[in-house]
Protein backbone atom coordinates (compact mmCIF):
# COMPACT_ATOMS: atom_id res chain seq x y z
CA UNK A 1 0.00 0.00 0.00
CA UNK A 2 1.40 3.66 -0.99
CA UNK A 3 -0.01 6.67 -0.69
CA UNK A 4 0.70 10.26 -2.54
CA UNK A 5 -1.05 12.16 0.30
CA UNK A 6 -0.59 10.66 3.73
CA UNK A 7 -2.06 14.05 5.79
CA UNK A 8 -5.35 14.21 4.42
CA UNK A 9 -5.74 16.20 7.94
CA UNK A 10 -4.80 19.23 6.28
CA UNK A 11 -7.90 20.33 4.87
CA UNK A 12 -11.01 22.20 7.35
CA UNK A 13 -13.40 20.03 4.80
CA UNK A 14 -14.44 16.45 5.47
CA UNK A 15 -12.19 13.73 3.89
CA UNK A 16 -13.72 10.65 2.15
CA UNK A 17 -11.98 7.75 0.68
CA UNK A 18 -13.67 6.48 -2.05
CA UNK A 19 -12.21 3.11 -3.68
CA UNK A 20 -13.85 1.94 -6.69
CA UNK A 21 -12.99 5.53 -7.78
CA UNK A 22 -12.48 4.30 -11.71
CA UNK A 23 -16.09 2.17 -11.91
CA UNK A 24 -19.12 3.69 -13.46
CA UNK A 25 -20.33 5.13 -9.98
CA UNK A 26 -17.47 5.89 -8.72
CA UNK A 27 -16.24 8.14 -11.64
CA UNK A 28 -18.91 10.40 -10.91
CA UNK A 29 -19.10 10.14 -7.21
CA UNK A 30 -15.72 11.58 -6.61
CA UNK A 31 -16.77 14.69 -8.69
CA UNK A 32 -20.26 14.79 -6.81
CA UNK A 33 -18.75 14.92 -3.55
CA UNK A 34 -15.67 17.41 -4.50
CA UNK A 35 -18.59 19.74 -5.81
CA UNK A 36 -19.67 20.05 -2.40
CA UNK A 37 -16.82 20.86 -0.47
CA UNK A 38 -15.34 17.48 0.41
CA UNK A 39 -11.52 16.43 -0.03
CA UNK A 40 -11.85 12.65 -1.74
CA UNK A 41 -9.12 10.52 -1.22
CA UNK A 42 -9.18 7.60 -4.29
CA UNK A 43 -8.23 4.38 -3.13
CA UNK A 44 -7.83 1.95 -6.35
CA UNK A 45 -5.04 -0.45 -7.42
CA UNK A 46 -3.12 1.62 -9.94
CA UNK A 47 -2.42 5.43 -9.55
CA UNK A 48 -0.89 6.16 -12.67
CA UNK A 49 -4.09 4.22 -14.48
CA UNK A 50 -6.44 6.35 -12.23
CA UNK A 51 -5.09 9.45 -12.91
CA UNK A 52 -5.94 9.09 -16.66
CA UNK A 53 -9.59 9.12 -15.58
CA UNK A 54 -10.70 11.11 -12.93
CA UNK A 55 -9.20 13.96 -10.73
CA UNK A 56 -8.75 13.44 -6.86
CA UNK A 57 -7.97 15.01 -3.97
CA UNK A 58 -5.17 12.27 -3.24
CA UNK A 59 -4.67 8.66 -3.72
CA UNK A 60 -4.19 5.56 -1.94
CA UNK A 61 -2.40 2.60 -4.61
CA UNK A 62 -3.90 -0.48 -2.51
CA UNK A 63 -5.11 -4.42 -3.12
CA UNK A 64 -7.90 -4.47 -1.00
CA UNK A 65 -6.94 -8.54 -1.34
CA UNK A 66 -3.66 -7.94 -1.34
CA UNK A 67 -0.86 -9.32 1.11
CA UNK A 68 -0.19 -5.75 2.42
CA UNK A 69 -2.20 -4.31 5.24
CA UNK A 70 -4.74 -1.80 3.84
CA UNK A 71 -4.08 1.70 5.17
CA UNK A 72 -6.21 4.45 5.34
CA UNK A 73 -4.97 8.58 5.43
CA UNK A 74 -5.49 10.24 8.62
CA UNK A 75 -7.93 12.53 8.50
CA UNK A 76 -10.44 10.52 6.62
CA UNK A 77 -14.30 11.17 7.70
CA UNK A 78 -16.22 9.00 5.85
CA UNK A 79 -15.07 5.81 3.61
CA UNK A 80 -17.37 4.85 0.55
CA UNK A 81 -16.80 1.35 -0.39
CA UNK A 82 -17.60 0.25 -4.00
CA UNK A 83 -14.94 -1.58 -5.12
CA UNK A 84 -15.78 -5.39 -5.51
CA UNK A 85 -16.46 -7.88 -8.28
CA UNK A 86 -19.42 -7.10 -10.51
CA UNK A 87 -22.44 -9.81 -11.25
CA UNK A 88 -22.11 -11.52 -14.30
CA UNK A 89 -25.37 -13.30 -15.98
CA UNK A 90 -23.52 -16.29 -16.52
CA UNK A 91 -21.31 -17.56 -13.40
CA UNK A 92 -18.93 -20.64 -13.23
CA UNK A 93 -18.77 -22.42 -10.21
CA UNK A 94 -14.80 -21.37 -9.79
CA UNK A 95 -16.31 -17.72 -9.47
CA UNK A 96 -17.72 -18.53 -5.90
CA UNK A 97 -14.73 -18.23 -4.04
CA UNK A 98 -13.82 -15.48 -6.08
CA UNK A 99 -16.77 -13.24 -5.80
CA UNK A 100 -16.37 -14.29 -2.05
CA UNK A 101 -12.87 -12.94 -2.05
CA UNK A 102 -13.44 -9.71 -3.49
CA UNK A 103 -16.72 -8.76 -2.29
CA UNK A 104 -16.79 -10.65 1.24
CA UNK A 105 -13.00 -10.59 2.46
CA UNK A 106 -12.37 -7.30 0.90
CA UNK A 107 -15.08 -5.57 2.39
CA UNK A 108 -14.40 -6.77 5.49
CA UNK A 109 -10.84 -5.88 5.59
CA UNK A 110 -11.25 -2.28 5.19
CA UNK A 111 -13.82 -1.96 7.29
CA UNK A 112 -11.47 -3.27 10.32
CA UNK A 113 -9.09 -0.92 8.75
CA UNK A 114 -11.83 2.18 8.67
CA UNK A 115 -12.05 0.85 12.76
CA UNK A 116 -8.18 1.79 13.29
CA UNK A 117 -8.52 4.90 11.66
CA UNK A 118 -11.05 6.76 13.25
CA UNK A 119 -13.43 6.86 10.66
CA UNK A 120 -17.03 7.70 11.40
CA UNK A 121 -18.88 6.26 8.77
CA UNK A 122 -18.64 3.35 6.44
CA UNK A 123 -21.32 3.33 3.11
CA UNK A 124 -21.15 0.08 1.71
CA UNK A 125 -22.56 0.19 -1.75
CA UNK A 126 -24.49 -3.89 -2.04
CA UNK A 127 -27.12 -4.61 -4.59
CA UNK A 128 -30.66 -5.70 -4.39
CA UNK A 129 -29.43 -8.99 -5.56
CA UNK A 130 -28.23 -9.96 -1.98
CA UNK A 131 -31.49 -11.45 -1.72
CA UNK A 132 -33.74 -13.25 -4.21
CA UNK A 133 -35.43 -11.27 -7.40
CA UNK A 134 -38.67 -10.65 -5.73
CA UNK A 135 -40.98 -13.11 -8.19
CA UNK A 136 -44.19 -13.32 -7.72
CA UNK A 137 -45.23 -10.08 -5.48
CA UNK A 138 -48.24 -7.86 -6.24
CA UNK A 139 -46.71 -5.11 -5.70
CA UNK A 140 -42.53 -3.42 -5.56
CA UNK A 141 -40.77 -5.44 -2.59
CA UNK A 142 -38.99 -3.70 0.23
CA UNK A 143 -36.25 -4.15 2.56
CA UNK A 144 -38.59 -6.47 4.53
CA UNK A 145 -37.90 -8.82 1.92
CA UNK A 146 -35.23 -11.06 2.97
CA UNK A 147 -35.31 -14.44 0.83
CA UNK A 148 -31.78 -15.76 0.70
CA UNK A 149 -29.92 -15.11 -2.71
CA UNK A 150 -29.34 -17.96 -5.56
CA UNK A 151 -25.94 -16.54 -6.74
CA UNK A 152 -22.87 -16.50 -5.62
CA UNK A 153 -22.75 -13.24 -6.11
CA UNK A 154 -25.13 -12.17 -3.87
CA UNK A 155 -24.32 -14.41 -1.21
CA UNK A 156 -20.92 -12.67 -1.22
CA UNK A 157 -22.79 -9.14 -0.79
CA UNK A 158 -25.50 -10.42 1.93
CA UNK A 159 -22.51 -11.57 3.63
CA UNK A 160 -20.49 -8.55 3.20
CA UNK A 161 -23.67 -6.41 4.39
CA UNK A 162 -23.94 -8.42 7.80
CA UNK A 163 -19.97 -7.81 8.42
CA UNK A 164 -20.33 -4.28 7.90
CA UNK A 165 -23.62 -3.87 10.13
CA UNK A 166 -22.01 -5.77 12.79
CA UNK A 167 -19.05 -3.82 12.89
CA UNK A 168 -18.59 -1.77 16.12
CA UNK A 169 -15.27 -0.66 14.93
CA UNK A 170 -17.35 2.87 12.64
CA UNK A 171 -19.65 4.16 14.61
CA UNK A 172 -22.05 5.36 11.60
CA UNK A 173 -22.66 2.11 8.95
CA UNK A 174 -25.25 2.61 5.87
CA UNK A 175 -25.58 0.03 3.01
CA UNK A 176 -27.12 0.78 0.10
CA UNK A 177 -28.89 -1.48 -2.09
CA UNK A 178 -29.04 0.12 -5.60
CA UNK A 179 -30.94 -2.12 -8.58
CA UNK A 180 -30.25 -1.35 -12.01
CA UNK A 181 -27.59 1.92 -12.03
CA UNK A 182 -28.19 4.09 -15.66
CA UNK A 183 -26.56 6.46 -16.48
CA UNK A 184 -23.85 8.26 -19.38
CA UNK A 185 -21.53 5.79 -20.77
CA UNK A 186 -23.29 2.67 -18.97
CA UNK A 187 -21.72 -0.87 -18.81
CA UNK A 188 -23.09 -4.27 -18.26
CA UNK A 189 -26.16 -5.39 -19.79
CA UNK A 190 -27.67 -1.93 -20.36
CA UNK A 191 -25.21 -1.03 -22.66
CA UNK A 192 -25.18 -4.45 -24.43
CA UNK A 193 -29.06 -4.41 -24.98
CA UNK A 194 -28.74 -0.45 -26.29
CA UNK A 195 -25.87 -1.55 -28.60
CA UNK A 196 -28.04 -4.84 -29.89
CA UNK A 197 -31.02 -2.54 -30.36
CA UNK A 198 -28.92 0.17 -32.65
CA UNK A 199 -27.91 -2.65 -34.29
CA UNK A 200 -31.35 -4.36 -34.89
CA UNK A 201 -30.35 -7.31 -33.71
CA UNK A 202 -32.37 -7.39 -30.42
CA UNK A 203 -35.82 -9.44 -30.65
CA UNK A 204 -38.71 -7.90 -30.40
CA UNK A 205 -40.06 -8.99 -27.23
CA UNK A 206 -43.80 -9.40 -26.68
CA UNK A 207 -45.21 -7.39 -23.53
CA UNK A 208 -45.47 -9.95 -20.62
CA UNK A 209 -46.35 -6.99 -17.65
CA UNK A 210 -43.05 -7.67 -15.24
CA UNK A 211 -41.87 -4.53 -13.84
CA UNK A 212 -38.40 -3.57 -13.04
CA UNK A 213 -36.83 -1.07 -11.32
CA UNK A 214 -33.71 1.49 -12.08
CA UNK A 215 -31.64 4.56 -11.31
CA UNK A 216 -30.07 7.15 -12.52
CA UNK A 217 -25.58 6.84 -11.34
CA UNK A 218 -26.40 11.06 -10.03
CA UNK A 219 -29.18 10.16 -7.74
CA UNK A 220 -27.59 6.92 -6.36
CA UNK A 221 -24.36 9.48 -5.61
CA UNK A 222 -27.01 12.11 -3.74
CA UNK A 223 -28.49 8.98 -1.69
CA UNK A 224 -24.61 7.47 -0.23
CA UNK A 225 -24.07 11.18 0.79
CA UNK A 226 -27.18 12.06 2.72
CA UNK A 227 -27.33 8.62 4.07
CA UNK A 228 -23.21 9.55 5.18
CA UNK A 229 -24.23 12.47 7.23
CA UNK A 230 -27.79 11.61 8.03
CA UNK A 231 -27.54 9.87 11.84
CA UNK A 232 -31.53 8.47 11.25
CA UNK A 233 -29.37 6.09 8.34
CA UNK A 234 -27.08 4.60 10.72
CA UNK A 235 -27.23 0.69 10.46
CA UNK A 236 -29.82 0.53 8.04
CA UNK A 237 -30.54 -0.99 4.61
CA UNK A 238 -31.57 1.03 1.76
CA UNK A 239 -32.63 0.14 -1.86
CA UNK A 240 -31.91 2.62 -4.25
CA UNK A 241 -34.65 3.13 -6.81
CA UNK A 242 -36.28 5.58 -9.19
CA UNK A 243 -40.28 5.80 -9.20
CA UNK A 244 -40.44 4.60 -12.52
CA UNK A 245 -40.97 0.77 -12.99
CA UNK A 246 -40.78 -0.26 -16.42
CA UNK A 247 -41.43 -3.63 -18.57
CA UNK A 248 -38.99 -5.24 -20.66
CA UNK A 249 -40.89 -4.46 -23.61
CA UNK A 250 -41.12 -0.36 -22.80
CA UNK A 251 -37.44 -0.38 -22.43
CA UNK A 252 -37.01 -2.08 -25.41
CA UNK A 253 -39.20 0.40 -27.52
CA UNK A 254 -37.45 3.62 -25.60
CA UNK A 255 -34.44 2.13 -26.48
CA UNK A 256 -35.65 1.74 -29.96
CA UNK A 257 -36.80 5.66 -29.67
CA UNK A 258 -33.77 6.54 -28.04
CA UNK A 259 -31.26 5.49 -31.13
CA UNK A 260 -33.08 6.41 -33.88
CA UNK A 261 -34.78 2.68 -35.04
CA UNK A 262 -38.85 2.17 -35.69
CA UNK A 263 -40.17 -0.06 -33.66
CA UNK A 264 -41.41 -3.44 -35.36
CA UNK A 265 -44.92 -4.01 -35.73
CA UNK A 266 -44.47 -7.38 -34.77
CA UNK A 267 -43.48 -9.29 -31.77
CA UNK A 268 -41.25 -12.22 -31.19
CA UNK A 269 -44.18 -15.06 -29.46
CA UNK A 270 -43.08 -16.19 -26.05
CA UNK A 271 -43.33 -19.56 -26.77
CA UNK A 272 -41.04 -19.12 -29.41
CA UNK A 273 -38.75 -17.42 -27.30
CA UNK A 274 -39.10 -20.47 -24.47
CA UNK A 275 -38.08 -22.99 -26.97
CA UNK A 276 -34.97 -20.70 -28.05
CA UNK A 277 -34.07 -21.08 -24.07
CA UNK A 278 -34.14 -24.61 -24.07
CA UNK A 279 -32.37 -25.00 -27.13
CA UNK A 280 -30.28 -22.88 -25.36
CA UNK A 281 -30.15 -24.72 -21.80
CA UNK A 282 -29.51 -27.70 -24.53
CA UNK A 283 -26.24 -26.37 -25.57
CA UNK A 284 -25.10 -25.30 -22.26
CA UNK A 285 -25.26 -29.03 -21.18
CA UNK A 286 -23.17 -30.14 -24.12
CA UNK A 287 -20.52 -27.30 -23.59
CA UNK A 288 -20.42 -28.02 -20.29
CA UNK A 289 -20.96 -23.86 -19.66
CA UNK A 290 -24.41 -21.89 -19.66
CA UNK A 291 -25.13 -21.02 -23.60
CA UNK A 292 -25.47 -17.08 -23.34
CA UNK A 293 -29.09 -17.42 -24.39
CA UNK A 294 -31.01 -19.71 -22.02
CA UNK A 295 -34.39 -20.64 -19.74
CA UNK A 296 -32.87 -18.53 -17.32
CA UNK A 297 -31.80 -15.51 -19.17
CA UNK A 298 -35.15 -15.78 -20.61
CA UNK A 299 -36.15 -15.96 -17.31
CA UNK A 300 -34.37 -12.57 -16.50
CA UNK A 301 -35.68 -10.87 -19.13
CA UNK A 302 -39.38 -11.39 -18.35
CA UNK A 303 -39.56 -11.65 -14.80
CA UNK A 304 -40.11 -8.51 -12.54
CA UNK A 305 -37.58 -6.94 -10.81
CA UNK A 306 -39.59 -4.29 -8.54
CA UNK A 307 -38.32 -2.10 -5.75
CA UNK A 308 -39.73 0.66 -4.09
CA UNK A 309 -37.13 3.12 -1.61
CA UNK A 310 -39.51 4.55 0.39
CA UNK A 311 -37.82 3.93 3.28
CA UNK A 312 -35.06 5.74 2.11
CA UNK A 313 -37.20 9.01 1.05
CA UNK A 314 -38.86 8.57 4.58
CA UNK A 315 -35.51 8.68 6.72
CA UNK A 316 -33.38 10.88 5.08
CA UNK A 317 -35.54 12.71 2.41
CA UNK A 318 -33.73 11.53 -0.51
CA UNK A 319 -36.20 11.98 -3.70
CA UNK A 320 -34.73 10.49 -7.51
CA UNK A 321 -34.47 13.18 -10.09
CA UNK A 322 -34.15 11.30 -13.19
CA UNK A 323 -36.26 8.47 -15.08
CA UNK A 324 -34.67 5.78 -17.11
CA UNK A 325 -36.81 7.19 -20.32
CA UNK A 326 -36.07 10.67 -19.75
CA UNK A 327 -32.20 9.39 -19.64
CA UNK A 328 -32.16 7.49 -22.64
CA UNK A 329 -31.74 9.45 -25.55
CA UNK A 330 -28.71 11.28 -23.46
CA UNK A 331 -27.19 7.95 -22.75
CA UNK A 332 -27.22 6.25 -26.20
CA UNK A 333 -26.17 9.43 -27.29
CA UNK A 334 -22.86 9.97 -24.92
CA UNK A 335 -22.18 6.09 -26.10
CA UNK A 336 -22.48 6.59 -30.13
CA UNK A 337 -20.23 9.52 -29.39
Amino acid sequence: MSTSDPDASASEAKTALVTGATGFIGRRLVPYLRARGWRVVALVRSVEAAKRQLEADGWVECDLCGPEPVGIPRGVDTVFHLAGKAHAILEVGEEEAAYRRLNTEATARLLEAAGRAGVRAFVYFSSVKAVADPRGLAGPADESWTREPGTAYGRSKLEAERIVLADAGVPHRVVLRPTLVYGPNPKGNLRKMADAVRRGRFPPLPETGNRRSAVHVDDVCRAALACAVCEAANGRVYIVADDRPFSTRMLFEWMSEAVGRPVPGWTLPLWVLRLLGRAGDVIGRVRGRRFVFDSQALDRLTESAWYSAERLKRDVGWQPSRTLRDSLRDMVREEAG
